[in-house]
């Protein structure tokens, strides 16, 4: 297994401030695991953090980690591997492992996000079908975040091309439970990836911080419904911060499902009408394989 010290870094959950911190200080992590309480306080690291460190060790937990990733199948990219998602590398805090089921090459290919809330119309699911089943067979990967609602009917119209799905928690903790199955489907063609070690619960304070990789994956990112409490209005933000497009399908005034997609096109979201309005913005000439 390569870059273990570097899965072992990843298993302390430290800020992402102490993690670059940590990560720039040029030192070679392969021993990550061995290093002494001296050594982790000269990088920085709180006594919380050095205790953390130690517990992990105690328990066994880096050996514990590398034997599910052989059992389950699972493909770990760190930061420093050449098939780290090039786009992914360009944000802020961009993550330093990534545990991946599936086809580890399609996070470096074109790539468009379709996301939008969990509770939404009938329409809206449509669409987001519609946007992705259109896309994908233009040969453009499509990234959502597997959530109930539009992130589920964008990887479902995807399905017979190519589609990514980023967890908001570990790949032997699927959230949610009922998308396992249409994660088994994914992995045919495209990939399910999480930064979180393979155990991870699905905690609420995880999926602000999926949604950095679900826009950093991603050339340009399309809300198609969204309220304006809704996590899709993070990931937007997110993909202002890191550069990207952001698209937004409108929706009727007052309409709740629609709101935040709304807010987004006043404060300068592209409006787009159809997929066609995203091909002729990107010149799409991307042709399946």
């Amino acid at each position: 297994m390569k870059n273990n010290g570097l899965i072992f870094l990843n298993m302390l959950d430290l800020p992402p401030k102490t993690l670059r911190h940590v990560l720039n200080a040029g030192i070679d992590f392969s021993q990550a695991e061995s290093f002494c309480a001296n050594e982790w306080q000269r990088l920085g690291l709180a006594e919380n953090e050095i205790k953390r460190v130690e517990e992990i060790k105690k328990s066994g937990g880096l050996p514990e980690e590398l034997r599910l990733i052989e059992k389950n199948n699972v493909t770990v990219i760190t930061a420093l591997d050449a098939d780290y998602p090039a786009l992914l590398k360009e944000i802020n805090y961009a993550p330093p492992v990534l545990y991946v089921w599936g086809n580890v090459s399609v996070l470096n290919e074109f790539s468009l996000a379709i996301i939008g809330s969990r509770s939404c119309t009938q329409y809206g699911i449509n669409m987001a079908c519609e946007f992705a089943r259109k896309l994908s067979n233009l040969g453009v990967v499509v990234v959502s975040g597997l959530a109930r609602g539009i992130d589920t009917a964008a990887h479902t119209g995807a399905l017979n091309n190519k589609t990514v799905a980023v967890l908001g928690s570990g790949l032997l903790n699927v959230y949610p439970r009922e998308n396992k199955s249409l994660v088994d489907l994914i992995t045919r063609h495209g990939a399910v990836i999480s930064e979180f070690p393979l155990n991870t619960l699905p905690l609420r304070e995880n999926f602000p911080r999926r949604n950095r990789i679900v826009s950093g994956l991603a050339k340009g990112v399309v809300v198609v419904e969204a309220s304006l409490k809704s996590g899709a209005l993070i990931t937007a933000n997110f993909a202002l911060e890191q550069n990207r497009e952001v698209f937004a399908l409108p929706g009727k005034p007052h309409d709740i499902y629609s709101e935040g997609t709304n807010s987004l096109i006043q404060c300068g979201a592209k409006l787009v009408q159809n997929v066609d309005d995203i091909i002729a913005e990107f010149n799409l000439c991307v042709r399946p394989n």
